[in-house]
């Protein structure tokens, strides 16, 4: 199990704070929000959590409130990349990446298509 030292210096398992944001996305209306395990297909990231929303404003939502979800854990992001407005919004977290999309740019990306050898941990509609 891979563990993270938090700001806190908590250590938590990265799978619960993945879990963590794809609980907020889908509390947040997130739709077919999906946890996938990429450990043994990617050496940069061990989860995807990936939510489609409804409106540019519905992404940014989301992503601000899986940041605060994930900050108040003791995990701050790496990176913060895309715009609810550009269709796709990621969150770069230590050991998973968190991707918004429009269904529109969702289906064309087909991250889940991309990474099918990857593990689907939780789906939820």
């Amino acid at each position: 199990m891979t563990t993270i030292s938090t700001e806190t210096d908590v250590k938590l398992p990265i799978e619960d704070l993945a879990r963590a944001a794809l609980e907020e996305a889908s509390t947040n209306l997130g739709s077919d929000v999906v946890l996938l395990d990429t450990r043994n297909v990617s050496d940069f990231t061990d989860f995807f959590v990936i939510a489609s929303g409804e409106t540019d404003r519905h992404i940014d939502m989301m992503a601000d409130r899986i940041e605060r979800r994930v900050r108040e854990l003791g995990m701050r992001r790496n990176a913060r990349e895309g715009s609810g407005s550009g269709g796709w919004l990621l969150l770069d977290f230590p050991g998973f990446i968190v991707h918004l999309f429009n269904r529109e740019t969702r289906s064309y990306y087909d991250l889940e298509g991309l990474w099918s050898q990857a593990t689907e941990v939780v789906r939820l509609q």
